[in-house]
Parts: C-alpha cells; sequence; structure tokens
C-alpha cells in the first residue's frame, strides 16, 4: 500500500485512487474507490449506493459542481497536476470555510514537501506526496513554523486576536 501523510503522521493509504477512463466496474469493485469526477458524472446513482466513497478533481474542475453531493464523500482528492498549478488551494478554503466540508481534503498529483504547510493553512488535512519523494521528510515541513500572523482555515483568527485572548 502507498503511504500518505494524513493527521500529521505518515500511514498505509486504504484508499484507491482511480484513473481517469476507469470504468464503473472498476469503482464498485474497490472498498474504497476515489472516483474521478467524470466517473461521478455519468454513474452517480450507482456510485452513491458505496457504503465509502472518495472524489478527486483535475486542477480545471470546480468544487462548485459537486458541492449539493458532498454529503456524499467521505475524501475529496484535489489534484495538482504541476507545482506550479496552485488553484486548489481556493478550492481546499473554499470547501472548509464556505461549504463547512468536514470530509478528508486530500492533495494529490505533483505534492512536494514545499507545499503542505500552506496546503495545511488552506484546509488540506491529508497528502499524498509525489512518488519519488520521501513522505518521512515531507512531514517534517509540518512543523517548520511555529507561529502564523494570518488567519486561514486551520486557524481563523490572525495572531493580535490570539495573543489578546490569552492575555484577557
Amino acid at each position: 500500500m502507498p503511504l500518505i501523510i494524513k493527521n500529521n503522521q505518515v500511514i498505509e493509504d486504504s484508499w484507491h485512487l482511480l484513473q481517469v477512463g476507469c470504468s464503473l466496474a472498476d469503482a464498485l469493485a474497490q472498498p474504497q474507490p476515489i472516483v474521478p469526477f467524470t466517473l461521478w458524472q455519468n454513474h452517480a446513482t450507482e456510485l452513491k449506493q458505496l457504503p465509502e466513497l472518495g472524489i478527486w478533481l483535475d486542477s480545471h474542475e470546480a468544487i462548485e459542481e459537486i458541492v449539493e453531493d458532498l454529503p456524499h464523500f467521505s475524501l475529496v482528492a484535489l489534484n495538482f497536476p504541476t507545482f506550479t498549478d496552485g488553484r486548489h488551494f481556493s478550492s481546499a478554503r473554499l470547501l472548509r470555510e464556505r461549504y463547512a466540508y468536514s470530509g478528508e481534503i486530500r492533495a494529490i498529483g505533483d505534492v512536494l514537501r514545499d507545499q503542505l504547510f500552506f496546503m495545511r493553512r488552506c484546509g488540506f488535512d491529508a497528502y499524498a506526496v509525489r512518488a519519488d519523494r520521501c513522505p518521512h521528510d515531507a512531514l517534517l515541513s509540518l512543523t517548520e513554523f511555529s507561529v502564523c500572523y494570518q488567519g486561514a482555515a486551520d486557524s481563523p483568527e490572525p495572531l493580535f486576536r490570539r495573543r489578546a485572548l490569552q492575555s484577557a
């Protein structure tokens, strides 16, 4: 099983990421499938019957297209096709802040150590680091900064308000 970072630890991944072009039979044969958005569009009725289901969106696919269906997904994976494509940072914030999604948000694709801290600030809580990188090394990046000044999905209050609350 591949390794992922989840809940600030490296664990074996029990989910099965299906590729674009897979069939409905492929998805139904897996205990915990993460299906591409196109498969969901074509077979949502059948896929809703699965006890655990994940969906993944490519960088050009918008979160707004699955908002009504969010209760059916235990996991939303957001694909970063290249390191320089950061569109899904906004998608993760929308999921957490606007749509109050409480399930797992996983970064997949070209995910590198340098991005993890900022991904967490946007609402990601799981990371499938690129296959040629060490997830144990990448995990260390989540502890490199001890204080954040701005509010974000992981800590909505800015530092000056957090300090004011501590001194009161």
